[in-house]
């Protein structure tokens, strides 16, 4: 197959031996020269196309590299990236964010393990860790006791015990996991301060009382508050068939009245995410899911996670989108060009969250995101980017692209 330097030779010569008129626009060259001429520029234009399509696979593999944290064998060795996107997973769906931090080794599959990751919770949901401890699944129950035993509760009094604990994480909605957690929390309580209540049974009714006096006396919803003495009533003959002391109660009663509970409240502040070096950003057009309307939005990629934001200079995101599993396509739409989407197979929800108006988290129920580009160069940029999240052997997905790029051609050259 000729060169492109033998290609440029040959026309030279051609030109120069007299044989082709080029300021009258005729040839002088028979029907074999033009045919051989002919397909010889064909050649150069497919030689030229491959040396593009080579160029463009060499900088796909050097922006993946540059990416790839490996260690002296060559390894993928990112634990801290596992950690950061694990925490993500978790906030959307602990169980699944837990199997991942297993599967990655960034944690054993041990309650001691899993039960110091929650109670750190640095970068945690405290709505999830509430939820992850209250499952009744014997592995989460063993959890649920390995983070309490982690509160030193020793020499404390049963309020500021139950201050410490109820900040540690929220609550959640369900009696039943509220009635287990509070159980736990009962047991480990009367094991640190043996004289202080005759059974554990008291102990769990006195602290679920506590919690809802706490209600009673800071809930403005509730008009009618408890009293001093409606509070001792409550509790009377809990403490093995007698009273508690009255000036044990009264003290509980002024402290709480004093000062409420600082239960951490799910309003989505704990997902604002930090981006010390994004994978991309820039402005994108994001179809609407009820409403067909293109919006401008600010998007980030960070951690094999796609965040959304109203406006460049927001803390919050309006949407967070986990890529895991997700696939990619391009798309043609008559609204806006430069158009692609994310989907999952079969027509799946993708697994994502949104921020209300009135500041809210709700799950969305898309099967699709679609999005448009500035341009076509910014198009193939993002798209490449978000492969690499969501692959997981990075090259395989070049080789799949490649072999779509080989048949788009053949069939263009074909037509």
């Amino acid at each position: 197959m000729p060169t492109e330097r033998n290609t440029s030779s040959f026309l030279s010569l051609s030109s120069g031996n007299g044989r082709s008129s080029r300021g009258s626009g005729t040839t002088n060259y028979s029907q074999t020269e033009q045919e051989s001429l002919d397909r010889i520029r064909r050649e150069k234009a497919s030689l030229l196309q491959e040396i593009k399509t080579l160029k463009d696979e060499i900088a796909d593999c050097d922006w993946i590299i540059e990416r790839l944290d490996v260690d002296e064998d060559g390894r993928p060795n990112s634990e801290r990236q596992f950690l950061m996107l694990g925490k993500k997973k978790f906030n959307l769906d602990p169980k699944k964010g837990i199997d991942y931090l297993v599967d990655h080794k960034v944690l054993q599959f041990t309650a001691e393990d899993v039960a110091r990751f929650l109670f750190n919770g640095e970068g945690l949901v405290k709505a999830a860790i509430g939820d992850y401890l209250g499952e009744p699944d014997a592995f989460n129950q063993k959890v649920l006791e390995e983070f309490i035993r982690l509160h030193t509760l020793s020499k404390t009094d049963l309020v500021s015990a139950l201050r410490v604990f109820l900040w540690s994480f929220r609550l959640p909605g369900e009696a039943q996991k509220i009635d287990r957690m509070m159980e736990k929390f009962a047991q480990h309580y009367c094991s640190q301060n043996e004289s202080v209540f005759a059974s554990v049974d008291c102990c769990y009714v006195l602290s679920y009382a506590i919690i809802m006096l706490n209600t009673s006396l800071h809930n403005r919803a509730v008009k009618d508050k408890q009293t001093v003495e409606s509070f001792i009533n409550m509790n009377r003959s809990i403490n093995g068939g007698g009273d508690l002391p009255r000036e044990m109660l009264v003290a509980m009663y002024d402290s709480i009245k004093s000062e409420q509970f600082r239960i951490p409240e799910d309003d989505g502040h704990e997902l604002v995410p930090t981006f010390e070096d994004p994978d991309r950003q820039g402005f994108l057009w994001k179809q609407g899911g009820k409403y067909k309307t293109w919006k401008q939005r600010w998007f980030v990629l960070n951690d094999s996670v796609l965040y959304y934001f109203t406006a460049q200079t927001d803390k919050e995101p309006k949407g967070i989108i986990p890529l895991e599993n997700t696939q990619l396509r391009e798309i043609e739409d008559r609204g806006k060009p430069f158009c692609f989407e994310l989907y999952l197979p079969n027509s799946q929800v993708v697994k994502a969250c949104k921020t209300q108006k009135d500041g809210k988290v709700i799950t969305g129920r898309h099967t699709t995101y679609r999005v448009s580009a500035m341009s076509a160069l910014e198009k193939e940029e993002w798209m490449r980017a978000i492969r690499s999240c969501t692959s997981d052997n990075p090259f395989l997905g070049m080789l799949q692209e490649r072999k779509r790029k080989a048949q788009k051609f053949y069939h263009g050259v074909v037509q």
